[in-house]
């Protein structure tokens, strides 16, 4: 968060780049008023100005408006940047600070937009995580997540349950299906995310599954050869699968050290990135402490093919296989612009490249990758409003997981919550 004291709290967060904006900063309690008879300075940074422009702040000034309870801030805020508001009480030489207020102006295709938290690839009992797939969407509400899916390997199912053990439940959390696709004798591991049928399941028809894949094999015009030609024109179909199934089809973490290699061999990486036949890039994937190279090893990679004119777009996930360890659950994600968390919005957020992978490592600091734009706009939003919106979610996916525990009160409970991360995002977005 900045460094706005304790006691105050500000909004709008979020304004229309040009337009005049009306930024109230009021106090909480008693100790932290403004009174009349003391003198305010506010220093005014727009970051990326390179300037700053200190004045004194009177009651009736221009552009302000003081009362005890509250600071109004008045001004036109130009351009897609970070502007800081430092207040302090000024009394001869000395100075105190009182209240540091941050806001950021958008242009207005993103600021028609909205920000959403999400995992596309997590793991229950049903393959090889710990919990029960009715676990899953709780514990995701719990730690700030708008929307998730359960990514079984090799099974669909698994998903359908999590999702139908909160049916009537009123929750803001979007629950979609999904699994991870593991196709035979192919290292290429495949999200499907959000498709209305199983990928898996058709491997079951094991003839039609070959022979479609010899025919793409057959009609490729890439170098690759043997084994990983096939490999590659099996990549080729299910990706093609996952989109006929409405879903989102994401190349999941190349990188990954398994048995002392990369789980993809090069030449396979290498083709993927030539023809981008998947609609997205886990970019950041679910990788233990002493396993952040490869999570190092993606990034570089991406910003390498972004420097040959590559558009890419990219999602981070969790990977986790359990929710209660304390590894990996949280830690990854992605956060996406899109007018709602619905699938359709995520998809096309995705696809649209209006997505950044997310990193959260315990003690640090959280740190977005993507396009720039969105990078420098996404940490202001893991800084300032996203803190406050996770605070809120936790309670609801207590209430979710006390209520699939067998509480008959936390449905109820959970109903009077219903929309309030919706508000919080109506008082942090200025008209």
């Amino acid at each position: 968060m900045s460094e706005q004291r304790p006691g105050f709290e500000s909004y709008p967060k979020i304004v229309r780049a040009g337009s005049e904006v009306e930024i109230v900063v009021r106090a909480l309690d008693e100790s932290r008023r403004f009174p009349a008879d003391t003198s305010y300075e506010v220093t005014y940074c727009p970051t990326e100005a390179g300037r700053r422009n200190t004045r004194p702040l009177d009651v009736g000034a221009r552009g302000y408006e003081l009362t005890e309870d509250r600071l109004v801030l008045r001004a036109r805020l130009e351009g897609e940047q970070e502007h800081i508001f430092a207040v302090e009480q000024v009394s001869g030489d000395d100075r105190l600070p009182v209240a540091e207020v941050r806001v950021y102006s958008l242009a207005d295709d993103l600021f028609a937009l909205r920000p959403y938290k999400g995992d596309l690839h997590l793991h229950s009992n049903k393959s090889d995580g710990r919990d029960p797939p009715a676990h899953i969407p709780g514990a995701c509400r719990r730690i700030g997540l708008d929307f998730m899916a359960l990514t079984d390997h090799k099974q669909y199912e698994p998903s359908l349950e999590a999702i139908r053990v909160y049916e009537g439940l009123d929750t803001d959390l979007r629950m979609y299906p999904g699994e991870e696709v593991h196709p035979p004798n192919n290292p290429v591991h495949i999200i499907n995310f959000g498709g209305s049928s199983s990928v898996n399941a058709l491997f079951e028809d094991k003839e039609q599954y070959l022979a479609e894949v010899r025919s793409i094999a057959d009609g490729l015009s890439v170098l690759l050869e043997g084994k990983e030609r096939e490999q590659y024109a099996s990549c080729l179909w299910c990706y093609q699968k996952v989109r006929e199934a409405g879903g989102l089809a994401v190349f999941c973490h190349p990188y990954w050290v398994h048995r002392h290699v990369y789980n993809v061999a090069e030449p396979l990486i290498a083709q993927h990135f030539e023809d981008m036949p998947f609609d997205a890039y886990e970019v950041i994937g679910g990788f233990h402490l002493h396993q952040v190279e490869s999570n190092i090893l993606q990034v570089a990679r991406y910003s390498e093919e972004r420097a040959h004119g590559r558009t890419i777009p990219i999602v981070g996930a969790s990977d986790a296989h359990g929710c209660e360890r304390g590894t990996l659950f949280g830690w990854y994600y992605t956060v996406l612009f899109a007018r709602a968390p619905e699938l359709g919005d995520i998809i096309g957020a995705v696809k649209d490249c209006r997505a950044v992978a997310v990193e959260a490592l315990p003690g640090q600091t959280p740190r977005a990758h993507g396009p720039f734009r969105l990078v420098k706009y996404a940490q202001f939003l893991l800084r300032e409003f996203f803190p406050l919106h996770d605070a809120l979610c936790k309670r609801e996916g207590e209430l979710m997981l006390a209520h699939i525990a067998g509480d008959a009160g936390a449905a109820g409970q959970l109903q009077k919550l219903k929309g309030q991360t919706a508000t919080l995002m109506a008082h942090a977005w200025g008209t």
